[in-house]
């Protein structure tokens, strides 16, 4: 049998599959409102095959976006537009389906990548970003407010109430988003984090407000539902967050009721050298497995079956993540599952389309 098509429990949820579509930022939201370009997207990905669906990175308040188009769960109207698009979708898959909850901190007030991409000052359209630190994320680019102890309690009060939509709004999980360069990773690095008080300085203290948010979160999302973290394992930059502080704040989540972890890398200095090749960020999720001991997905650079199947099927990690690739080839689960003699579910109504050569491929799931 395909270890990657056997199937996985993340707390009480239980995934029929290995395979996870990882996060995607859209750019397509007004107000923080899915619309029905989300229902589109998400409903071909419900359709996939995998295991879980996460949606893209959804802020928790408005001057959390990335960009001005980014989907939110900040307000009633952010919840009834995602929880529509959820019951729409679940008419036709039984997928399990995820959130990610963020906030962009320094990262924020940005075009969309098709506009290039570049961070738009609050004079210009765009607005004033926050950060635990006065420090742009490009050098010469407007400085983000540090935040104070009203800010703080502000945001941890953003992400509990945006769990707590979550769970209004039926998603089966929350996954916190704590890296790539936004708020919480922001926290976790020496580099972004120059703070003097109990936030900043020691790696107890950088690691205080993203386990407080994590509290939070797990506090006002349902006990019975899953509670996982994406992590940068490393910034890629002498002096930085590195896989050894990484792998004491994975340890401090699970004691706190973390279900999973999400393990990428980077995104928080432009000063980051990655050493480009697949499956590069592997071993961080391997690590963070053996020496935590809790459920880890490997993303970066995986597109070939077989390779998601050795991950696997070794025990680098326990599930695998895709992002790009998953876009480029919405069927990609249906493709391996018929490249490693597995099956998957699919709607009845694509029964038909299965290959002559390719022998029971689709489940009767829905």
């Amino acid at each position: 049998m395909s270890a990657l098509f056997t199937p996985i429990e993340l707390g009480t949820l239980k995934l029929p599959n290995r395979i996870v579509v990882a996060p995607m930022c859209q750019y397509s939201s007004q107000d923080g409102n899915a619309n029905s370009w989300h229902l589109m997207h998400l409903g071909q990905l419900a359709f996939s095959g995998a295991g879980m669906l996460i949606t893209e990175a959804t802020a928790v308040e408005a001057d959390g976006r990335i960009s001005a188009q980014d989907l939110g769960l900040w307000s009633d109207a952010n919840e009834a537009a995602l929880a529509a698009t959820l019951v729409e979708v679940r008419r036709h898959s039984a997928m399990p389906i995820a959130v990610q909850l963020a906030h962009a901190g320094r990262k924020a007030s940005t075009l969309a990548p098709w506009l290039g991409g570049q961070l738009r000052p609050s004079g210009d359209g765009g607005w004033r970003s926050w950060a635990p630190s006065p420090v742009p994320f490009t050098p010469g680019n407007e400085a983000p407010l540090a935040l104070d102890a009203a800010g703080l309690a502000r945001i941890r009060k953003a992400f509990a109430a945006a769990a707590a939509r979550a769970a209004r709004a039926g998603f089966d999980a929350v996954e916190l988003h704590a890296a790539h360069g936004y708020l919480l990773h922001q926290f976790l690095s020496p580099l972004s984090n120059q703070r003097e008080d109990a936030y900043g300085g020691s790696l107890e203290n950088r690691m205080r407000f993203p386990l407080e948010v994590f509290e939070a979160v797990r506090t006002a999302f349902p006990a019975a539902r899953p509670v996982g973290a994406r992590v940068s394992a490393t910034d890629w930059v002498a002096g930085g967050w590195d896989l050894e502080q990484t792998t004491v704040f994975a340890a401090a989540l699970k004691a706190r009721g973390c279900d999973f972890l999400d393990v990428s890398s980077g995104g928080l200095s432009l000063q980051q050298a990655i050493p480009l090749s697949a499956g590069y960020q592997v071993p961080f999720a391997n690590h963070l497995k053996k020496e935590v001991g809790m459920p880890t997905i490997a993303v970066g650079l995986i597109t070939e079956a077989q390779h998601a199947e050795a991950i696997v099927a070794s025990g680098q990690a326990d599930m695998v993540a895709l992002a790009r690739g998953i876009l480029y080839d919405p069927r990609w689960p249906w493709h391996a599952a018929a490249e490693l003699g597995a099956q998957v579910a699919a709607p009845p109504q694509y029964w038909r389309c299965q290959p002559r050569e390719v022998k029971a491929l689709f489940s009767p799931a829905a």
